[in-house]
């Protein structure tokens, strides 16, 4: 039964409360707030849900992204393209040097990407050491949509992801596509799999650290005459994002470290090697052109190469690893290994190291390919 409450001339009945206040402002604005919630979350799986995964196929693409998983101490970051990732072994140097390192690599990074994934990870840690692989200062323009995606999508959102974006983008793309990749990959629905649902949230690593490993061999064969180049300088703007670097890593209290991977192809030309030395001494910066030093190194094309002399395999790794371990330990980069919180940290990354090597040994043995790439 119904209760009136009765005040002079005002008069409330609750048999009409439920009613009102569906159609009251503040409902209203609850059921907006609602669909605009739901709207977002939607849009966020779906965006999850189309972006690719990078776990079979281009292993590559997941590097970026893998770094925010990672523990935020270490003593060196590595920033470049294949000639970081593929070239430099953190595991090897925490074992011969107690070295605590990641490498922010990339395929095809380019100079002012770099800039930008230091930029991002200045954010979360302080290393004392930061080195930049200097191939990259061959790319004067923007290369390809797809080599793009593979650094600039597993950044994290962050005015250094909009900057990075920005100077990046070439012709017919635009920021948008990048902050809702959704727009740029919703044709892949046909493409969808098992694999995008299975790590839509948690993706397997593909690295250690930054480094992808290969323990194949393909010996170095003859490599194609170098063309001649019109023009040898490098470009105005590789040395501005550069200078950005280095004045990056002054402020944080950083030394930087120009380094050419021991690698003879692609192919690194006299007069880019003398203006990168020159920058060098000009600016007080360590240089190594490891090329010169793949004596010492004791790198030999016939076994430490999978690809012909492109990249160096596991094995060669190690070797640069060893060399530039030491070179770093002169430099003051403090052995860790008896700290007990760090070296259990990386005991779990050796093993992780070991299982991969001993996957991939054991499928060469087998079918004579690498197949393992996922930890």
């Amino acid at each position: 039964m119904a209760t009136t409450l009765t005040n002079s001339s005002t008069t409330v009945s609750d048999t009409g409360s439920a009613g009102s206040c569906l159609t009251h402002p503040q409902g209203r604005f609850g059921r907006i707030l609602i669909c605009i919630l739901l709207t977002v979350a939607a849009l966020f799986l779906l965006n999850k849900l189309f972006m690719p995964k990078y776990m079979s196929g281009i292993y590559e693409g997941a590097l970026v992204a893998e770094y925010y998983a990672s523990e935020k101490n270490h003593q060196l970051l590595i920033i470049g393209d294949c000639e970081a990732y593929e070239n430099i072994s953190p595991i090897t140097l925490w074992e011969e040097y107690g070295i605590t390192s990641y490498i922010r690599g990339s395929a095809q990074q380019l100079t002012w990407q770099s800039y930008y994934l230091l930029e991002d990870a200045f954010r979360y840690e302080k290393p004392q050491t930061v080195i930049f692989s200097v191939l990259a200062m061959k790319y004067k323009t923007p290369q390809s949509e797809a080599y793009n995606r593979l650094t600039l999508d597993g950044m994290r959102l962050s005015s250094s992801k909009i900057e990075a974006i920005k100077t990046s983008m070439t012709q017919g793309e635009s920021l948008i596509s990048y902050l809702l990749p959704l727009f740029r990959y919703h044709d892949r629905w046909q493409e969808l799999s098992w694999d995008d649902v299975r790590y839509l949230f948690k993706r397997r690593g593909v690295s250690h650290n930054g480094f992808m490993m290969r323990c194949d061999v393909k010996p170095l064969g003859s490599l194609p005459t170098p063309p001649k180049l019109g023009d040898y300088a490098l470009s105005e703007n590789c040395w501005a994002y550069l200078d950005k670097i280095r004045e990056l890593c002054a402020e944080h209290g950083a030394e930087l470290i120009l380094v050419k991977a021991p690698v003879p192809y692609p192919h690194w030309y006299p007069e880019w090697d003398a203006q990168v030395s020159d920058y060098a001494v000009n600016h007080r910066l360590l240089y190594l052109n490891a090329l010169n030093e793949l004596d010492a190194i004791g790198i030999n094309f016939t076994y430490d190469t999978y690809d012909g002399g492109l990249h160096l395999n596991l094995n060669g790794a190690e070797k640069f690893s060893r060399y530039l371990g030491g070179l770093l330990n002169e430099r003051g980069l403090p052995d860790l290994r008896h700290d007990e919180e760090i070296s259990a940290i990386w005991a779990e990354k050796v093993r992780e190291y070991t299982a991969m090597k001993d996957a991939q040994l054991a499928e060469l043995e087998i079918t004579g390919r690498v197949a393992t790439f996922l930890k």
